[in-house]
Formats: structure tokens, C-alpha cells, sequence
């Protein structure tokens, strides 16, 4: 069992060489969609043991970067380029250099792209570094290899195919090997799974007794060999390999001898290996999906509102072109004072460069820029938020990516892993039921002791009352003291003192929860030996001697023990399920209903169960059972089934004692967090490894489902079991199949497999729909992502997944987002994810405050970006009316630049940055305000178009008011005329002012850096037009504006425009926003209108209750229960008992096998001097 030692001889290796010469492309690998046994190589592959330069396989070295050194600047390139405005910008700068066709200069878009790619470029290598630090913390985690003859301390990423490998308790396993020996009794060893497969209960791994005495350094520089094996597959149960050793038989090695990458080593000192996968071919990397390149849906919205945009701008230059032509044909004969009659005109083609070139701003390209730097700064928001900071970690929430921040407002979907992710990984023995009696803490401590405790007193068994009855006589101390007795002896937990105390090690976490507590009520279990357990009960030492044990199988679902009492009676202990206690009952049997009633109790808050039961044997009654018993363990066939037989002569006429209720302890404010994501209208899909009566009793835990909830079970063992369980499921629900209802959907992995064929796959997709919760159990890490794969494909909803173990890695992957939480089952999970946080909790302020902000901020930047584009650069049109199509701009070209660069730049970053739809406190208290953004409906197609008329309508009003205003031109001081510029610096100016002003009728949070953006921007056009209008000749810049300032100001008709012009722009969204929030307000309205009157919460409540029984507001908290007519047995009506048992089933070695194999009298004193010299001899 697990103890401290001192390593000695252990030295760092100098120099190490990595003799893996088979590197292959890492995204090859990383897409893993097809086992590599399907590709055309060898089907077995040879091993050679310590003989590394034949081994020429992939190193171990694990990536989840984007880019290398050699890959970013192609890559980079690639995907800015596929966007629509990137790649119609590098043709606009292309066109530019042609001479004579722009008319706005050379350079004017070329040197705003290239800031844009070198801000793009360096954000994107910063985050791309920021997975390079993590996965640079896994490569470089260290572990013992056996080279050169002695043990070295190297990193994981320079360990390689046929390395011998040791591996210290509590370490994770570096790559997939064979187990060549361990530290316990018949080599056997314990690892952890839950990172796999999800389930908490230990594995028993035990390598052949052929090779188990093979420990110390001598044997291992003789060890010469070689495996012979099949290529790396995705399947985790599956390996089928021949150790060939010199001078020895081939051995045959299978599941029970290989241990995998990402599973860690528990109650085992040490074990000892040969590497047989590294890198992505090992399983846990096999079955791992390519990362899809992720886009949010506003992105993509927008990148199809630009193509439309560019369309658009297409038919505008081609229609100017024809207007060109049609002015050229009609006047350009007649206009001889221009001096211009012997000039040929352009051809079309030409024209429409100039056009196209013209009209280009349309689409902003400050846009990008601004994007950019918004989703940066969101980014860093999250970082720094210290509500989402685990103090007792140092953790603090990262997004490891900032082009989704939006995303995280409009989630519709989440899926959530469950051990680590909902659940501490932690049993604690909560409450009992004995002789009809509750006992136990009725308090819930969930939400404050969870983060202070240590896992080793996470038992909370606290009522007093149980120990008083017991000492004081009650009438049923007697039950008591029996029920804690089979506590302590019924089980397969071994014993190991530390010093004064005792440590419990079990492959089962349920079993040693149970043991911990009896302890706890004074009845310790202290030794194990092949034939026997020692317990002492209040001081006093009581001997049982183990007979029989009947072991537990998901089959059975119970454990049995005959034991000779200290006092010579013949006695069975068993524990297990309500339903296979209840039907072997005696009729003398008490408290049956009682302890029925107190089971639902204990099922309702998600409180794992178990009954308790014994019955007394006679001598002859065992004997006879005893000879059935050997004639059953001697059979060569159907072994298990007739052990199953003869268990069932025996287990019968049970004594009920009472139940147990053990708490998978859920991690800090899930319920609530649940609960609030639920009032989100968000829908909880739980996808795990575990068993399904576990899962089952964390949905009743966590609240996603309620006692009264029915449920619905897929349970089928073919195609056409599942197809029938479905089709029967789909008809009864009638008209409300594809509607959300107050049910609960329960799948295993088995059926899934069946599900998710073409056939029935969209017939299952309904019927998921159809349920409130969704629990899909035993799954593997592939069938995560298929799940999320489906819904993704077939509803147009958000998906987000949360999970923080390497099975999760692939629906963090195929999910729109992916959340990782940086739990006890390594960094796979964190490394790949979107982004990470600490604690499932932290999810709720993830999306209902960050997520709700920054998709109000974005849509609310982008909308603002294109109308003010739209505003400035459409009047070129307008003017080309009055131009006669000639191409000439009607503002200075250096001024058109610097539009987007400085006198615009500052309203949509704050509108991006700090603009609030309302505040957190709202957001958090009434979570139903999510829904307002989780439909999309504040950034779509229309609305992104009636932004765009609404600028047109803008243009054309501060087009033509200053135009008329004009028209029959004016005589200034010192008698200077008009020109055109002298309109375009009007327009200008009055431009500036609008789009300003309509910053500020969009912002809705008003804060000092709102204030700065929007007079800000406008005095520093003032400033910049009063300067620039002397720099000539100075400055060899802008002969043309020189004095236009004083022309300007000094004008009247400007002053009046200056007043006029906006004021009649502004106007209609002025009263429309006032209509739309008097007599068209939403729940959103009300909140804004309440914050800022700063109303009572008495108020505040009522009038937002008002809001929420309204037709318009179809969410709340649970869906209204309906009336519907199940016929499929498959739907289970009744009260929930609560059964749940983790165990070790089917392994190498028998649970009887594995507590006789312990004798921990013996190991106190001879273990540590032997074991402790083989110890010191290995390191």
C-alpha cells in the first residue's frame, strides 16, 4: 500500500538521446478519426526491450497548438485571408498600386491592412504560446526510465517505445505500457481511471506471473526480449499482444497487464513497465477529434452581411460605370471649357476599378482592428475577474482564446462531464437508516465546507444521537451495533497503519466511505488477513473469520460475506440494491417499510444507497451449500453464471438492519448553478463513463432532475431492441415529441451505439429533445463528441461543453465552446478547452455576466462600425450625381483615412468595451434576461440591414441639406469663393458629429469613457481640421485645405447645418427608441429602466414578475407537467430508491482473490524490511 520511501540512486540523465526516429505530422494524429490500424501499415507491431534504436515509433511529446515555427506564417496567412473583408481588402491594395486608377492614393488601405494582420499575428501568437506553457508543463513532468544499466529521472516528452518505466504511487502513467512488476502482493497494482472513462472506482491491474519477479536492477539490464503486438487503436479494453523473453515461453499479454496514459497509480508504491505506445498513439490520444476551426455565429453573420455588402458594391461601381458613360456620351462633346475635348475616355473596365476603389470603405476595415482589440481587452476581463478566482488553488479563469467571447452569450446546449466536473470525485458517508431510525447531519454543507476540507475528512457522518442509543440501552442498540459491524467486515478494503492511525485502501470509493464511517462511530477496522478481519469495538478486539465471499457483479447488485463470528456463529452479511434485499426478505424481517420511506428520502437528495441485511446459517445448511458451492468453482464453463446459481440457494431470508446513504459530494453551488442555468434556458445534457445508477443520483443531487420527473430508460442490447424502445417512446408522446417536457432521458453507451445509426438517429434526436435532462452514461470519450456532434448539426443552437478529465478533451473539441476546469484529472482537458476555469460554479457569471456583455458589446460594435462606414463613404455616391460620374472624391483623401483611424476609432471601441446591457446584480438575479440574447435576435440579417438603410437614410440627409444649402454658392470675406472642398469639409464635419451623437443614442451605460469617445472625437476633428488647414506650405501636404477653416467657421449656413443636420438625423431613432421602450418594452427594457430610476426591490420584484407571466416570456424555471401515457416499460414512474455502488468487477483478479492476498498482520512486520531492500535495490 501507498508509503512514503527514499529514493535512492536515482540521478538525472545527461544528454538524453530520444531514439524515436518515426516522427510523423502531429495534425495527422491529432485528427484521430480513423484508428490507425486502418491505415496501410503493418497490423502488429514489434517492441524490442532495452534495445531503443530498433524502436522507431513517434516520440512523446504531446501539442494542442495551432501553429510551429515553420506552420504560423502560411496558416496565419490562410485563415485571415479566408475571410471575406481580409481578402477583399488585399485586392483593393493590389488595385491601388496600379497607376491612375485609385483616386484616394496608394497607400491608403495597404498600410491599415498590414497593421491589421500585425496585431491579428501577434494576438494570435500570444494566445498560441499560452497552450505552448501548457503543454510544455506536461512534456516536462519527470519520470524513471531504466537506461544505460541504472535508473534516470527523465521528462515525459523524452520517453520512448520499449523504455522501461517506473512509476511511484499517486503519479500519472507517461505513456501506454505493460506491467512488468509491482510492489504488491502477486504483482498486482491499482490505477485510476477516471480520467478515461470517468468511473471513480480503482482498476486491478496484474502483470504475468512469468515476468513478476522481475524488480531489481541486475534482472532488468538481463532483461532481452521483445512484444510482438497490434497497432494503437482508440478501444481502451482492448490489447492483444505475446511478450517473448530469451530463453523463455511466449507469454500472452492482454487488458489486465497494460496500463494507460492519463490513468494514475493509487495505493501502489511502485510499479514497473515496458512502454509499448507513445505520444498520439496511445489510446487515451487515439480517441481524442481534430479541432474544428472554430468561428462564432455573429462572425459568421457578419462575414455573410459583408458578401452581400460586397455584391452590392459590385452593382453600385457597375451601375456608376454605366452613369459614366451615359454623362460622357450626353456632355462630354459640350464641356470644351474644361479643356478636355481631345482626352479619350476610360475604358469600362477601368471605370469600375476606379468605382470599386472609391466605394471600398463601405466595408470597414477598421472593423477587424476594432474587433480585435475589443475580444483582446474581453478576454483580459475574464482573466482578471476575481469572482471567478479559487482562492484555495490560486486559479483564476483563462480564456485561451478570445475570437468566442460573444459566443458564451447565445448558449443554448451544455453538456457537462459529471466525475470532476459536477462532483469532487469524493464519497462521504452522509446518513443511515437502522431499525427504522434516521441518523445523520440534515444540514447541507455543500456550499461552504466544500472548499476548505481535505479529502481526508470529507466523512460527515455528525449525529450524535446514533452512539447515545447504542451506549444507552435503546432498544435498537443491538441492530446498531450489528449494522456497524457488517460495515467493518463486509467489504474488500485493506487496512495500513500510519503510525497511530489507520489508512483504508479500496478499490471502491463506496466501500471505504462506509469503512471511514463506522471508524468514525467507534467500530475500527484494523487487520486483514487471508482468513479473517480484526475489528474493535470500543476498545475491544473482535475476530471474524472470513468463509465465503459472494462477490459483487452490476448482475447481482449486492455483495455477500459468510463469516464465523467471534461467539462460533455461522452468520451472512450482505449489502446492496432495495430491489434485490427486498425480494429475499424474511417475513419476520422489521422496519421494511419504514426503511423504504427513508430510502426515497435519501434518493430525493441525490444520496447513494444501500440496504442492509443479514441472515443466520446453520452448520448443515453452509456444508451442504458448501459442497453445491465447490462443484460450482470447478466447472470450465459458465463459471460466473453458476457461481450467480449457487449465491442465490444461500442469499435468502434476509434480516433487514437498514440503509446506508453515501454522498458523491458535489463540487461548490452546483444545484444552484444548475438551477440558475436551467432559469437561463439552457439545457443540461450529463455525458459520462460512470454507471448509470450513479449518474442517475447526481441528477437527483445536483437538482437537474426532481423525484416526480419520469424517466425514461435505453437499455437495449441490439439494433432492433433500440430502434423498438424509441419508436414506442417517439408515439407516445404524441404532438409533444420535439417540445421540451418535464422528463428525463437515460441512455448507456451500448445503446447510443445503436442510437446514433442513420436509421434512428434523427427519432432519437427528437426524443432527447423532448426531455428537460438528458443523461447519457458509459460512454466513451468518441461517443461524447458524436452526441455533441449531433446536436450540433441538427439544431441551430449554440453547444457548449464542459469537462475537466482527457475523455473530455473530444466534445471540448466539437463543441461550439469548450470549457475546461482545471480539476484533479490532469491538464488534457484545460489544454484544449476554449477556456478554463477553476469550478463548475463559475460557468454561471462565464455566461450570464461575461457572456451576455461581450455578445452586447460585439453585436452592439459591429452595427455601429457599419453604420458609420455607410455614412461617410455612400456620400461618394451621392456626390458622383453631381460630379457626373467622374471618380473625384468630395473630401481630401488624408482626411477619408484618418475617418476610421482617429475621428471614429474611440465611440465603437467603448460601445465594445464597456458598454452594459445592464448591471451583473441583474443579470445574476434574473437569469432569464440571457434568453433575450440567446435567440440571436439582436444581431441578424435584419437587423444588421435596417442599420444599414437607417446610415443610408443618414448619408442622403447629410448629402443633400448642406448640397441645397449651397447650391447657389456663396461670395466669403476678402472675396474668396467656394469650392467643392469647401462642401466636403461641411459634410465632413457634420458627419462627425452624427455618427458621434448616434454613439451616444446606442449607449445605454454611460461612463466617463463614453463621454471621452463620443466630445472627444468630435473636438478632435475640430483640432485637427483647424491645424491641418495651415500646414501648407509648411508641410508639402494639402495645398487644397490651406485657410479651409477659416472659410468654414466663419460661414453662418455652417453653423445653422452644425445645428440642423444631426439634430434632423437623429431625430427618428430618437422617438423610435423612446416608442420602442414606452410601448414595445421587453424584459430587458424593464431592467434598464428600473436600474437607472434606482427603484425599491419591493418594486423591482413586482414589476418583473408582471414581466415574467406575460404570453411574451415562454421561460422558466422547471417545464409545466403534462399528462402523458407511457406504454413502453422502458419508462420508470416511481419513486427513486437511490441505489448506486462503485466496484471493480470482471478484473484479473477476484474480489475474493484480492482480500486473501493481503495479510496486513504480517506486513507490519516483515514488509518493510523486505520490500523496503527490494526497494532500495530497484532505485
Amino acid at each position: 500500500m501507498s508509503r512514503s520511501w527514499l529514493l535512492c540512486g536515482m540521478k538525472p540523465l545527461q544528454g538524453s538521446t530520444h531514439f524515436s526516429l518515426g516522427n510523423q505530422k502531429v495534425e495527422k494524429r491529432m485528427g484521430c478519426q480513423q484508428s490507425l490500424q486502418s491505415s496501410e501499415v503493418l497490423k502488429v507491431r514489434t517492441i524490442y526491450i532495452n534495445d531503443p534504436l530498433k524502436n522507431t515509433f513517434c516520440t512523446n511529446s504531446i501539442s494542442t497548438t495551432k501553429y510551429s515555427k515553420w506552420s504560423f506564417l502560411p496558416r496565419y496567412l490562410y485563415l485571415q485571408f479566408s475571410k471575406a473583408a481580409n481578402a477583399f481588402f488585399l485586392f483593393i491594395t493590389i488595385l491601388q498600386q496600379i497607376p491612375g486608377v485609385s483616386p484616394i492614393g496608394q497607400y491608403t488601405t495597404l498600410l491599415p491592412l498590414l497593421v491589421i494582420l500585425a496585431i491579428s499575428g501577434i494576438k494570435e501568437v500570444v494566445e498560441d504560446y499560452k497552450r505552448y506553457m501548457a503543454d510544455k508543463v506536461v512534456n516536462s513532468k519527470t519520470t524513471s526510465v531504466f537506461r544505460q544499466n541504472s535508473w534516470h529521472v527523465i521528462k515525459w516528452h523524452e520517453v520512448n517505445v520499449g523504455d522501461i518505466v517506473k512509476t511511484l504511487n499517486e503519479e500519472f502513467l507517461p505513456a501506454d505500457m505493460i506491467l512488468i512488476s509491482s510492489s504488491e502482493p502477486q504483482s498486482m497494482c491499482y490505477v485510476a481511471t477516471a480520467n478515461l472513462d470517468g468511473e471513480t472506482n480503482l482498476k486491478i491491474r496484474q502483470a504475468s506471473l512469468e515476468v513478476a519477479g522481475i524488480i531489481k536492477e541486475g534482472q532488468l539490464v538481463n532483461l532481452d526480449g521483445k512484444i510482438e503486438c497490434e497497432e494503437p487503436d482508440r478501444q481502451f479494453n482492448n490489447f492483444v499482444g505475446t511478450l517473448y523473453l530469451r530463453g523463455k515461453s511466449p507469454i500472452s499479454v492482454g487488458p489486465d497487464q497494460m496500463l494507460l496514459r492519463g490513468t494514475q497509480l493509487k495505493n501502489t508504491q511502485w510499479i514497473i513497465g515496458v512502454v509499448i505506445y507513445t505520444g498520439f498513439e496511445t489510446k487515451l490520444m487515439q480517441n481524442s477529434v481534430k479541432s474544428p476551426l472554430k468561428r462564432s455565429q455573429v462572425e459568421k453573420v457578419t462575414n455573410m452581411q459583408i458578401l452581400i455588402l460586397l455584391l452590392l458594391l459590385f452593382v453600385i461601381s457597375a451601375v456608376s460605370c454605366v452613369g459614366a458613360t451615359i454623362w460622357n456620351k450626353m456632355y462630354l462633346e459640350n464641356i470644351w471649357y474644361m479643356g478636355i475635348s481631345g482626352i479619350t475616355p476610360h475604358n469600362h473596365v477601368f471605370d469600375i476599378l476606379v468605382f470599386i476603389i472609391l466605394y471600398h470603405n463601405l466595408v470597414p476595415i477598421s472593423l477587424l482592428l476594432t474587433l480585435e482589440t475589443v475580444k483582446f481587452i474581453q478576454a483580459q476581463f475574464i482573466n482578471w475577474d476575481e469572482d471567478m478566482h479559487y482562492e484555495q488553488n490560486d486559479l483564476y479563469a483563462m480564456a485561451r482564446t478570445s475570437n468566442l467571447n460573444e459566443e458564451l452569450g447565445q448558449v443554448k446546449y451544455l453538456f457537462s462531464d459529471k466525475t470532476g466536473t459536477l462532483t469532487c470525485n469524493t464519497m462521504a458517508f452522509k446518513k443511515c437508516t437502522i431499525a427504522g431510525i434516521i441518523y445523520g447531519n440534515h444540514s447541507d454543507n455543500t456550499d461552504d465546507g466544500n472548499e476548505n476540507l481535505s479529502r481526508a475528512s470529507f466523512c460527515e457522518f455528525n449525529d450524535p444521537k446514533l452512539l447515545e442509543n447504542f451506549e444507552d440501552g435503546h432498544p435498537s442498540s443491538e441492530y446498531i451495533k450489528e449494522f456497524l459491524t457488517l460495515l467493518c467486515v463486509c467489504h474488500t478494503v485493506i487496512p495500513e497503519r500510519c503510525g497511530n492511525d489507520i489508512l483504508y485502501q479500496a478499490s471502491s470509493p463506496d466501500e471505504a466511505a462506509l469503512v471511514k464511517g463506522a471508524k468514525k462511530l467507534g467500530f475500527v477496522f484494523t487487520t486483514r488477513t487471508p482468513y479473517s478481519v480484526t475489528i474493535e469495538v470500543m476498545t475491544e478486539t473482535h475476530t471474524f473469520e472470513i468463509l465465503n465471499i459472494l462477490e459483487f457483479s452490476s448482475n447481482r447488485k449486492r455483495m455477500s460475506i459468510i463469516v464465523r463470528t467471534p461467539a462460533g456463529h455461522l452468520r451472512l452479511y450482505c449489502k446492496g440494491a432495495d430491489t434485490v434485499i427486498y425480494e429475499r426478505l424474511s417475513k419476520d424481517s422489521l422496519f421494511v417499510e419504514d426503511t423504504l420511506k427513508h430510502l426515497e428520502i435519501f434518493a430525493t437528495e441525490g444520496l447513494r444507497t444501500l440496504c442492509i441485511a443479514y441472515t443466520d446459517l446453520t452448520e448443515t445448511e453452509y456444508q451442504d451449500w458448501l459442497q453445491e458451492y465447490k462443484k460450482a468453482s470447478a466447472v470450465s464453463q459458465n463459471r460466473i453464471q453458476r457461481l450467480e446459481e449457487c449465491y442465490e440457494i444461500i442469499e435468502k431470508e434476509f434480516l433487514l438492519l437498514g440503509a446506508t446513504a453515501i454522498e458523491d459530494r458535489l463540487q461548490a453551488n452546483v444545484p444552484e448553478t444548475i438551477s440558475t442555468l436551467l432559469k437561463a434556458n439552457i439545457k443540461i445534457w450529463v455525458l459520462t463513463g460512470d454507471k448509470q445508477e450513479t449518474a442517475v443520483n447526481i441528477a437527483f443531487s445536483c437538482k437537474l432532475i426532481s423525484s416526480t420527473t419520469p424517466r425514461i430508460y435505453l437499455n437495449a442490447d441490439s439494433f432492433e431492441a433500440a430502434q423498438q424502445t424509441i419508436n414506442h417512446n417517439c408515439g407516445d408522446l404524441g404532438n409533444l415529441l420535439g417540445k421540451e417536457n418535464d422528463l428525463a432521458l437515460i441512455i448507456d453507451g451500448e445503446t447510443l451505439k445503436y442510437a446514433l445509426r442513420f436509421e434512428i438517429q434523427k427519432k432519437f434526436l427528437d426524443l432527447a429533445l423532448s426531455c428537460r435532462a438528458v443523461l447519457c452514461c458509459r460512454l466513451s470519450p468518441l461517443q461524447k463528441a458524436e452526441i455533441v456532434d449531433l446536436v450540433k448539426k441538427h439544431e441551430e443552437a449554440i453547444t457548449l461543453a464542459v469537462g475537466d478529465g482527457a475523455n473530455d478533451v473530444g466534445m471540448i473539441r466539437m463543441a461550439h465552446v469548450g470549457v475546461g476546469i482545471s480539476g484533479n484529472e490532469g491538464m488534457q482537458a484545460t489544454n484544449n478547452s476554449d477556456y478554463s476555469i477553476a469550478q463548475f460554479r463559475y460557468l454561471e457569471k462565464l455566461l450570464l455576466v461575461h457572456g451576455t456583455w461581450n455578445y452586447f458589446r460585439v453585436t452592439k460594435c459591429i452595427l455601429y462600425s457599419f453604420y458609420k462606414n455607410v455614412v461617410l463613404y455612400i456620400i461618394g455616391l451621392w456626390f458622383s450625381f453631381v460630379n457626373g460620374f467622374s471618380g473625384q472624391i468630395i473630401f481630401e483623401h488624408w482626411c477619408i483615412s484618418l475617418y476610421n483611424v482617429i475621428f471614429t476609432s474611440l465611440p465603437p471601441l467603448t460601445l465594445g468595451i464597456f458598454e452594459k446591457c445592464c448591471s451583473q446584480k441583474s443579470l445574476l438575479e434574473y437569469p432569464q434576461l440571457y434568453t433575450v440574447f440567446q435567440t440571436g435576435e439582436m444581431f441578424n440579417t435584419k437587423v444588421f440591414w435596417i442599420q444599414c438603410i437607417n446610415a443610408l437614410i443618414h448619408s442622403f440627409i447629410l448629402f443633400w441639406f448642406p448640397t441645397k444649402m449651397l447650391e447657389h454658392d456663396m461670395i466669403l470675406r476678402h472675396g474668396y469663393t467656394t469650392d467643392y472642398l469647401f462642401l466636403g469639409n461641411f459634410i465632413y464635419s457634420y458627419v462627425v458629429v452624427t455618427v458621434c451623437l448616434k454613439a451616444g443614442l446606442e449607449t445605454t451605460s454611460w461612463n466617463r469613457f463614453s463621454h471621452v469617445a463620443i466630445w472627444g472625437s468630435i473636438i478632435s476633428w475640430i483640432l485637427f481640421f483647424s491645424v491641418y488647414s495651415f500646414f501648407w506650405p509648411i508641410f508639402s501636404v494639402a495645398p487644397e485645405m490651406t485657410g479651409q477653416i477659416n472659410m468654414v467657421l466663419s460661414c453662418p449656413h455652417f453653423w445653422m447645418g452644425f445645428l440642423l443636420v444631426p439634430t434632423t438625423c437623429l431625430i427618428q431613432n430618437f422617438f423610435w427608441k423612446l416608442i420602442k421602450n414606452t410601448y414595445k418594452r421587453g424584459l430587458l427594457e424593464e431592467i434598464q429602466e428600473l436600474e437607472s430610476r434606482k427603484d425599491s426591490i419591493l418594486e423591482h420584484s413586482e414589476i418583473f414578475e408582471k414581466r415574467m407571466t406575460a404570453a411574451s416570456l415562454a421561460v422558466s424555471f422547471s417545464t409545466q407537467p403534462c399528462e402523458i401515457f407511457f406504454r413502453d416499460d422502458s419508462v420508470d414512474l416511481s419513486a427513486p430508491h437511490g441505489y448506486a455502488f462503485s466496484q471493480t468487477e470482471g478484473a484479473v483478479v477476484t474480489q475474493e482473490e484480492l482480500v486473501r492476498a493481503y495479510d496486513t498482520a504480517k506486513m507490519e512486520n516483515s514488509r518493510i524490511s523486505k520490500r523496503s531492500s527490494d526497494f532500495s535495490e530497484i532505485f
